[in-house]
């Protein structure tokens, strides 16, 4: 699988990341630096590519035995190594005293590996602002949230995988995670989704979600569409005092 993938050739990608999403043949053989397998302070090898970092590591013995590496190591089921590595963003690098120097898996798609692939799309991601018209579906959206109190501010964008189809992403950013507060949202989303076009496919992203691509892409890139505290009415102003002294009771 290693030597299929190349650039370009998102399915053998994809397909190696299955692989290493299998408990149990998915195993890698993680080079330590410091310490020994088990131990306290077992440290991962770090190295760094493009300006970020990732933890090597070989993919059988008989790639350790070539390796030449001389230190200890520890065997790990590639989803174990995944939620140890994402949240640091920390990638995994396969193999890298392979000619060509191995195969990288950046820390966003060790988190599809660790929260389940089919769950997150599959990168490189192309992300806009949504060029499709429906006023109809973001009018009653919006008008949805305005009655579910959970609801903070709505953003959207379209996302474009490297594999499946195209959708529109929701972001959700709401100030209640409690269970009834999420079920008032599902309920909410449910009442506006018979506004959209059929067949187009319609995702919901939590804006609270720091590691998620879509989210992080909706932070810096898409104002809200739908904002409660802008909604919120302005406050009345009183009218200004006059000329001269003492100023209005209560004015300074």
């Amino acid at each position: 699988m290693l030597r299929q993938v190349t650039p370009g050739r998102y399915d053998a990608y994809e397909a190696l990341l299955r692989a290493l999403a299998t408990p149990s043949s998915g195993q890698v053989w993680m080079l330590l630096w410091h310490g020994q397998a088990g131990s306290p302070d077992a440290q991962y090898g770090n190295m760094e590519v493009d300006g970020h970092g990732y933890a090597p590591c070989v993919t059988s013995a008989q790639e350790l035995s070539a390796s030449g590496w001389n230190r200890s190591y520890e065997v790990v089921d590639g989803v174990d190594v995944a939620r140890t590595l994402y949240p640091d963003h920390f990638g995994l690098w396969l193999n890298p005293h392979a000619p060509g120097g191995g195969v990288g898996i950046p820390w966003l798609d060790l988190r599809r590996i660790a929260t389940g692939l089919d769950r997150q799309p599959a990168g490189p991601l192309r992300l806009s602002e949504p060029g499709i018209e429906i006023p109809q579906f973001y009018a009653l959206l919006a008008q949805n949230a305005h009655r579910t109190p959970a609801v903070r501010s709505l953003r959207r964008a379209w996302v474009q995988p490297a594999l499946g189809a195209p959708y529109l992403a929701i972001g959700l950013d709401v100030y209640d995670t409690s269970p009834h507060a999420v079920d008032s949202v599902r309920s909410m989303m449910l009442q506006s989704i018979g506004a959209c076009p059929d067949g187009l496919p319609v995702s919901t992203v939590a804006m609270s979600d720091e590691y998620d691509p879509v989210a992080m892409w909706m932070r810096a890139s898409a104002r809200p569409f739908y904002d409660r505290e802008a909604h919120a009415a302005a406050p009345v102003q009183a009218p200004a005092a006059g000329y001269g002294y003492p100023p209005a009771q209560g004015r300074y």
